[in-house]
């Protein structure tokens, strides 16, 4: 993939939001894309873990942890199961774990930290809502663009 959130930006200005948010990076892949599918769930990743088992046609899932470190919301196996189902990225606002293995998949993967901790597997959440961190709105079927600099969100997608 070859562009430059940078770049992005300056070409495109206003028009994109950027997410002040630090992440790091945890896939073998530091630049993706795609359009945004959203879920919201505090330290449970059920519905995290279903919505990766689909097909995910280049898109990116946002998962909105509430900022909490207490326990993983993605481990291996899960990432696993989204690559095989073609997701271009996954950005979370929480914990991942099994980062050695996680930085091995070819999918994007930022998130805040990482804890060994599993989470909750009751299925509490919301699908496909806005939600909001890093003084951005995600809001589903707007477009996001990772990389080493950042994430930005646009609400169409930009020549790249």
């Amino acid at each position: 993939m070859s562009f430059a959130t940078a770049d992005l930006y300056d070409a495109h200005g206003d028009a994109l939001r950027s997410c002040v948010t630090q992440f790091r990076s945890y896939g073998a892949c530091a630049r993706f894309s795609g359009q945004i599918s959203t879920i919201r769930c505090l330290e449970d990743n059920a519905l995290v873990k279903q919505v990766l088992a689909t097909p995910g046609a280049g898109r990116v899932l946002v998962v909105d942890g509430g900022g909490s470190l207490r326990t993983a919301l993605l481990g291996d196996m899960i990432a696993a199961s989204a690559l095989e189902n073609h997701w271009a990225g996954v950005v979370i606002n929480g914990a991942v774990r099994d980062t050695a293995a996680l930085s091995t998949l070819d999918l994007g993967i930022k998130a805040l930290g990482s804890n060994p901790r599993k989470s909750a597997k009751t299925g509490t959440g919301e699908l496909d809502v806005p939600v909001t961190f890093g003084d951005v709105t995600f809001t589903p079927g707007h477009w996001l663009f990772a990389d080493e600099d950042g994430i930005l969100v646009s609400d169409h997608h930009l020549t790249i």
